[in-house]
């Protein structure tokens, strides 16, 4: 059994432990406000990019784009090629299984396509695909910590020189999305090329009654506006993943709270049964020895 000492020792090292998972958590909890807030503050621009690209197709549906599928596009034909994956994932651990889900939702791509390059953002991803000897084709070198639109911007620019010149045929991204405050979820979706039906108009939208007219050309107008959406829609997934993880963070910080109270409850109670077991121990030694005291003086009393 452990002595006083050893338990005291535990307790005052778990009271520290706790100190910093309640800062993480604090920290964390700052962090998913203020990147939330930066994604309400730009996602009413680019919604409204996606609004006028649907406003395109309303016009003309068959206009011809690299960013599209064609109208007469059949899924049998669509096999070979060069993937592209962009892998977002954390700086670092701490954050339940946050970074894992993101891997293996990369995995699933490479075991479906063999030809799949990797396009990681993140240190934790960058260390894992190493550690494994799965070759990167290229990593963007900054913290996953700090999104903005300027590294999106680098990041949709890189890709989309690669998918021009025919290097890649497809770009997927794998990341976690953030619905709401309380449900994350890694998925992996098609980045480019776009299905036509992915912009299509509801059936509840009134139908253009007058053609737009489109300077110079239809297509030069979308193959314009497609980059800037692109460049949204990775920063939109940079922020919704930097919140997952933040989310995944506070999660995590919690539970190791919550466990900390419950160690240290038990260790206060083993702490008081120990030191009341020692105060018995010592009684009883000083009872027995004022017995055998007493006993040696009646003994030489009567030797007398």
């Amino acid at each position: 059994m452990p002595s006083t000492s050893e338990i005291k020792n535990r307790i005052s090292s778990v009271k520290e432990t706790q100190k910093i998972t309640n800062a993480m958590y604090l920290i964390a909890s700052t962090k998913l406000r203020k990147a939330r807030n930066d994604l309400d503050n730009t996602r009413p621009y680019f919604d409204a990019l996606r609004t006028e690209i649907k406003r395109l197709f309303r016009t003309v549906n068959d206009v011809d784009s690299p960013y599209f599928y064609p109208p007469d596009y059949d899924p049998a034909d669509d096999v070979g090629g060069t993937y592209g994956c962009l892998v977002i994932t954390a700086d670092k651990g701490l954050a339940g299984a946050y970074n894992q889900n993101v891997i293996k939702e990369a995995q699933k791509l490479v075991n479906a396509h063999a030809d799949t390059k990797l396009f990681v953002v993140g240190e934790y991803g960058r260390r894992f695909f190493e550690q494994h000897k799965i070759p990167i084709e290229h990593s963007f070198l900054y913290t996953a910590q700090n999104p903005t639109l300027d590294r999106a911007r680098e990041i949709s620019s890189y890709l989309l020189d690669l998918y021009l010149s025919g290097a890649l045929k497809k770009i997927f991204v794998a990341y976690t999305d953030m619905p709401n405050g309380m449900v994350m979820n890694a998925r992996s979706t098609r980045l480019l090329p776009f299905h036509r039906t992915y912009f299509a108009t509801p059936a509840s939208e009134k139908k253009i009654a007058v053609p737009f007219e489109f300077t110079p050309s239809v297509s030069k107008v979308l193959n314009g506006l497609i980059p800037s959406y692109l460049t949204g829609f990775i920063y939109s997934a940079l922020i919704d993943s930097f919140c997952s993880e933040q989310n995944a963070r506070m999660t995590a910080m919690d539970a190791a709270n919550k466990n900390a109270e419950e160690l240290l409850s038990q260790l206060s109670l083993q702490y008081n049964r120990v030191r009341q077991a020692a105060i018995t121990q010592e009684i009883t030694e000083i009872s027995a020895g004022a017995k055998a005291q007493k006993r040696k003086r009646e003994k030489g009393e009567g030797v007398r």
